[in-house]
């Protein structure tokens, strides 16, 4: 059982260790298909959330006996509380089968397309939350022994194309990180963000083998060709395999934008259907300091949510600001000059630094 969450139960395994000590008195038992016979276990005061019973009446049992149950929303093809985070297997499952259109990640869209999307009514609502909040526990699991310090957001534009010279710099950044045990963490679309978990997925091969990734990549640029697109990525997760299950390190996708595909190169996916959550969990989770590459409304917005956070402090202690692109942050959409006026005020404006050199945005990132 995990130290981390001493009363939660989310594996197989965990399970056993308590039946063998005949006791789930007080602990919560989360997405587990359970077969067991579990009439001789003490349950008082166990909650139930996401699993499945052998029946209707082995659950029913429980409750008798003082347990509380939340059942499984059978009616929608996703887990409703599930027990860890996703990964690129997870998200692209059916893609062999039959194409983009119906692997996982795009049955779960175009099912939350038709209850209503963001405007689902209450059963769907309910379901979507209750997953929401499986992944909010699973991250909190996971990021729990990685320290805050080391764990580094990269924002950017989705539209940024594969094989661009801001491609490149988010790739190459990504790995660097990766390299120096920084976790990259994304908003996990395409563009910017797809290159960053590339290139921290990529960390512990030569450098050659991100030049060579990308080029493969580049020949299908347009995410909107989803199939090809999908497919191509995948070639390269094949040809490039990683046996640490964080190579690529996070990413934070989210169903609202589920016509652009996922991408696949993050070790672990924490993918909501909630856009505001998954907004503010990237920026609470990247502590260790925010890469902006050049962006539009979206990064825009997160730039300044990233702010509050750090001018407020709810999250704890805020890393560095580094803004990629001198001309971009300082003409084209000059935010950051508003943005040290507003950090001034904290006196935090020194967080804020802009560069074109991706060397001193490492020395920045990865300071002791």
């Amino acid at each position: 059982m995990s130290a981390a969450t001493p009363l939660e139960i989310e594996s197989l395994e965990e399970l056993a260790e308590r039946l063998a000590e005949k006791s789930l008195a007080g602990l919560t038992v989360q997405g587990l298909t359970i077969t067991a016979d579990l009439s001789r276990i003490k349950v008082k005061d166990a909650v139930f959330i996401g699993c499945t019973f052998p029946s209707l009446a082995a659950e029913a049992a429980l409750v008798r006996r003082g347990a509380h149950v939340v059942p499984v929303a059978d009616w929608v093809p996703y887990p409703t509380h599930p027990s860890r985070l996703y990964t690129a297997a997870d998200l692209t499952a059916g893609f062999a089968e039959s194409g983009f259109a119906g692997m996982y990640d795009s049955r779960v869209y175009h099912h939350f397309v038709a209850e209503g999307g963001p405007n689902a009514g209450v059963r769907e609502a309910l379901a979507q939350r209750l997953h929401d909040h499986g992944i909010d526990n699973a991250l909190h699991d996971a990021l729990a022994e990685i320290e805050p310090r080391r764990r580094i957001g990269i924002m950017g534009g989705h539209a940024e194309v594969r094989g661009s010279d801001a491609y490149r710099m988010a790739a190459a950044i990504g790995r660097e990180l990766g390299g120096h045990g920084r976790l990259v963490i994304t908003g996990g679309g395409p563009g910017v963000m797809e290159a960053a978990n590339l290139g921290s997925y990529l960390a512990a091969h030569p450098v050659a083998a991100l030049d060579e990734a990308i080029g493969r990549l580049a020949a299908e640029p347009d995410f909107h060709a989803h199939d090809p697109y999908t497919k191509t990525a995948l070639h390269v997760l094949a040809e490039f395999p990683a046996a640490d299950p964080w190579a690529g390190g996070l990413s934070v996708p989210t169903w609202l934008y589920g016509h652009e595909p996922a991408n696949v190169f993050a070790g672990q996916i924490a993918k909501y259907f909630s856009n505001a959550i998954r907004e503010d969990v990237i920026l609470k989770a990247a502590r260790g300091g925010i890469v902006f590459a050049p962006g539009r409304a979206g990064t825009v917005q997160e730039v300044f949510q990233a702010a509050t956070k750090t001018y407020y402090a709810t999250d704890g202690e805020s890393g560095p600001f580094v803004f990629l692109g001198v001309e971009f942050w300082t003409e084209v959409l000059p935010v950051t000059g508003l943005l040290r006026t507003l950090l001034h005020g904290a006196a935090l404006a020194d967080l804020v630094h802009i560069t074109d050199d991706v060397d001193e945005a490492l020395s920045i990132l990865c300071a002791p």
